[in-house]
């Protein structure tokens, strides 16, 4: 008679890496690789997976949430510090930014940008992990991930720490590449990620292989639809969505009630 399985053989330690499948353990290595890979070249790597559209999603972001003076911000996976910089500058920096991310790279990154444009007060920069929150139970006021909850080894326990630090009334906001839903758009785009955009890195950023994994890790994060529910299912409440440019991304928002 055959033995019973391990843990170590089940399905349950085995998640995605772009297209690969590996260890669950081993995914957050894998992602950190990348991410050192890409940090000098963050933004454009951003304008070349968006054309560019990615600033314009931030904003639209930032509008929705529509931040309020006094709050305080917790942003995972801004090591560079986009969201955290459109934050502060809507409420004339009147409030408080915690820029979490797992990688050193990017948070170097963000630091030095911050340091050019003279953004002293305010940001706290701190290496941490969206699956174990370095971060107190309901201590923040707005919790915000914008291209980095896809690249998470287990997103429902990413999911249910945005729920503990958030306050009651506290807001969730995540921007997401998505699922392309404009006829006759897909193909091209496809089309694109998989055939210009790997060679575009390669040539730019000497690492192809990096951003062959970025368009990968795109095609395996959840329909709008889908993600909606997931953070329905972490506890957070009045879930909703908006797509943009036609599936491209989408900015979901919910509220810890």
């Amino acid at each position: 008679m055959a033995a019973p399985d391990t843990p170590e053989d089940t399905d349950e330690d085995i998640t995605h890496f772009g297209f690969k499948d590996v260890q669950a353990s081993e995914k957050a290595g894998l992602v950190r690789g990348v991410f050192d890979s890409v940090a000098e070249n963050y933004d454009l790597m951003n304008d070349l997976m968006s054309a560019g559209v990615h600033r314009l999603w931030k904003t639209a972001m930032m509008d929705w949430l529509n931040p309020r003076p006094g709050q305080h911000l917790l942003d995972v996976a801004g090591g560079t510090g986009d969201i955290a910089f459109k934050f502060m500058d809507s409420i004339k920096g009147d409030g408080k930014v915690t820029i979490l991310d797992i990688n050193h790279k990017m948070l170097s990154v963000g630091q030095d940008r911050a340091i050019d444009q003279g953004r002293l007060q305010g940001f706290q920069w701190v290496n941490g992990d969206a699956m174990s929150l370095p971060v107190p139970d309901k201590s923040v006021d707005v919790y915000t991930i914008a291209f980095g909850i896809r690249n998470v080894t287990d997103i429902p326990m990413a999911l249910r720490e945005a729920k503990r630090v958030l306050k009651p009334g506290g807001r969730f906001m995540c921007l997401e590449f998505s699922k392309v839903t404009m006829p006759g758009f897909k193909e091209f785009y496809d089309f694109y990620s998989f055939n210009i955009l790997p060679n575009i890195g390669g040539m730019i950023a000497n690492d192809k292989a990096s951003y062959q994994y970025l368009a990968e890790s795109i095609r395996k994060f959840p329909d709008p639809e889908t993600f909606k529910n997931m953070i329905g299912e972490a506890g957070l409440g009045q879930a909703k969505y908006r797509v943009l440019s036609g599936g491209i991304a989408a900015i979901h928002s919910a509220w810890r009630i």
